[in-house]
């Protein structure tokens, strides 16, 4: 590095990346500043220069002591030890002494108190919160998520049916006559540690994992405008259960809540969904299985008029970026899980998903929130800006119980004359199973949508509605005929 390109780097000021001193005694601060580079990416240290960027320079007798110092305080005041390197950088004001920070590969890195430091912007913090600290020894690969045991759970917890079919497909046997006891069978797998099972044993192949760990669910929710504070919603889900469940379950919900491209064919005919299935297929699975499981917050599902989000806890890992996994690159945050994974749910392994889904639907957009530790995936929706004509979903994907909704409703009612018209008397039976996949498929709409909570509130056919009513009332005359 020249005086030129140093003065550039200076007038971009302080960062993430960039640290500026003026001068330095205290090799416990200078330990400080290696520590947090190490543990977060690495970076440059300059000394001889202002906060504000200004070069004040350094004489010989400062140069020399400040090398010194920087070696002292890396080896020995630093656990485990770093390796700067140093480069002198004449000015006219003096000497600038840049030391090149790499980025460690021994995480957590600590200083002689035993204390942990990462940058914060441009400055660096303390860090005690025990989840961060995990993610720290995760990132260094000496602890995973997935392999933490689950504290009060045991080999009971199993559903050993569910077991028994994945070994059966994946090994050829039944796990029965593999020859050794289930908990032995289980530790050897990697899904469970003695009598415990871990979180990927939880999470696969628990009966009820949400018992042990509730927040490990995702929260679905439909709106009707485009707006996150909505004071209603079209549909909502809490979807817990495995993985595999909550795979199913959530690309059902997406499904009943948009809609279907005729693209020319016939009304009755299979429409094709308006966001491809392969790219939402992609997007669940590595939400469920990429996600950051040391932190206690579940996936959220946003079904909007005009897009798609998905928002996983954690945001990307080590040196990841959204520019890197455009291209393929991957980084297995739970090994154990993934490798798994690839026998059970639509998952390949190979870093080829997120490319898939940017082939597939090129307007996503990958949004990496370090501040917020998540990171989102928003899939905007054809019709939002001028798409072909969409068509509500009116083909075998339309349930018995939509189909009994719309048959239901010749005239308008209320919620409870529809309820009592259904024969239902749980009421959070039928709003759920009936209402609510009745009002996302666009086929019955509400009186007053502003007023959700209306005493006036009534239900009623849409245009397509009715057009689906006819269309199957006259198949029905034509199977009497």
């Amino acid at each position: 590095m020249n005086a030129t390109e140093l003065l550039s780097l200076l007038a971009l000021g302080e960062d993430s990346r960039h640290q500026f001193k003026r001068n330095e005694s205290n090799a416990d601060s200078i330990a400080a500043e290696l520590v947090a580079f190490a543990n977060s990416g690495g970076g440059l240290l300059l000394l001889g220069v202002g906060d504000e960027g200004s070069v004040s320079g350094l004489d010989a007798t400062d140069v020399r002591r400040l090398n010194q110092l920087l070696s002292n305080a890396a080896s020995q005041h630093v656990r485990p030890p770093v390796h700067p390197v140093t480069e002198n950088v004449q000015t006219e004001q003096g000497v600038v002494i840049v030391a090149t920070v790499p980025d460690g590969l021994s995480k957590p890195y600590m200083d002689n108190q035993g204390r942990i430091w990462v940058k914060n912007g441009a400055d660096k913090r303390h860090v005690t919160a025990r989840e961060e600290i995990q993610r720290l020894f995760q990132r260094s690969g000496l602890i995973y998520a997935d392999i933490v045991p689950i504290t009060g759970t045991s080999v009971a917890d199993l559903d050993e049916k569910a077991f028994d079919n994945y070994f059966n497909r994946r090994y050829g046997q039944s796990a029965e006559f593999a020859g050794q006891p289930l908990p032995q069978l289980l530790q050897n797998l990697g899904l469970a540690d003695g009598q415990e099972l871990n979180l990927a044993g939880l999470l696969l192949f628990c009966k009820h994992p949400q018992r042990y760990r509730p927040a490990f669910e995702v929260k679905a929710v439909a709106f009707p405008g485009t707006a996150l504070h909505d004071t209603h919603y079209l549909d909502s889900e809490d979807i817990g259960g495995t993985l595999p469940e909550q795979y199913q379950r959530s690309f059902a919900f997406i499904k009943r809540n948009l809609r279907h491209l005729q693209a020319g064919r016939g009304f009755n005919t299979l429409g094709r969904l308006e966001v491809p299935e392969q790219a939402i297929e992609e997007l669940l699975v590595n939400a469920l299985i990429h996600r950051d499981y040391f932190t206690s917050a579940s996936i959220r599902m946003m079904v909007f008029s005009d897009r798609i989000e998905i928002i996983s806890p954690g945001h990307l890992p080590d040196n990841l970026s959204t520019e890197t996994i455009r291209h393929g690159t991957a980084n297995r945050r739970n090994p154990t899980l993934t490798e798994h994974a690839v026998h059970i749910l639509p998952y390949r392994g190979l870093g080829t998903g997120i490319p898939r889904v940017l082939h597939d639907w090129p307007d996503t957009r990958l949004m990496d929130d370090v501040a917020g530790n998540q990171f989102k995936v928003v899939m905007p929706r054809p019709h939002a800006h001028g798409a072909p004509e969409v068509t509500p979903e009116v083909t075998p994907e339309v349930t018995p119980e939509i189909a009994r909704v719309v048959q239901a409703l010749p005239v308008d009612l209320s919620r409870q004359e529809l309820q009592n018209a259904l024969r239902l008397k749980d009421v959070e039976h039928f709003r759920k199973s009936y209402l609510l996949p009745a009002l996302a498929s666009g086929l019955v709409e509400m009186t007053h949508p502003d007023k959700p909570r209306s005493s006036k509130q009534r239900y009623r056919l849409t245009p397509a509605g009715r057009q689906w009513l006819q269309a199957h009332s006259d198949d029905d005359q034509d199977n009497q005929r």
